[in-house]
């Protein structure tokens, strides 16, 4: 691995107009916070088709920007076989997308492929709101934030064993 490539994060989700687009800014924030915005990019996708193109939908946006999250440049895209290589960690937001990632996913490439909670609990998911209540995208917003807290340490470490 080429120790200054930065490391390249995709947090996924079914349309990436929700939960995914949420945790792509909860980690953004995160890595400026922290100081290595330059040395870990994250990006965000989803394993659906329904929405490539749109915006984040308007109540993940509200929710995020109560705390200071702007989720508006963002814009939903598919997740794409080529993802697999470009990408260092792929972290899936539930165990049904988690599946669609690994039967996609080839040999070395399963390695990369997460459940974004895990380090919450065993197959813990983050639930997907967008047929649910408001508070429903306040649950996702309460769940990234705690789940980037400990993946920002790993990436920290790895970015370390780099050097």
């Amino acid at each position: 691995m080429n120790d200054d490539k930065p490391l390249r994060v995709l947090m996924v989700c079914l349309g990436n107009i929700c939960r995914s687009p949420t945790a792509h800014a909860v980690m953004q924030r995160r890595l400026e916070q922290a100081g290595l915005a330059g040395a870990i990019e994250v990006d965000s996708a989803g394993t659906g088709d329904y929405h490539i193109g749109k915006p984040p939908d308007v109540r993940a946006q509200q929710a995020a920007s109560e705390r200071g999250y702007d989720l508006s440049a963002l814009r939903a895209r598919q997740l794409v076989p080529e993802d697999f290589e470009q990408f260092d960690c792929l972290l899936a937001m539930d165990l049904s997308n988690l599946e669609h990632m690994i039967r996609m996913a080839s040999g070395e490439q399963l390695s990369k492929i997460h459940l974004m909670l895990s380090p919450l609990g065993p197959d813990r998911e983050v639930p997907d709101p967008y047929y649910g209540g408001e508070d429903g995208f306040g649950e996702v917003l309460d769940l990234v934030e705690e789940a980037c807290d400990y993946w920002l340490e790993e990436f920290r470490r790895q970015l370390e064993q780099r050097h």
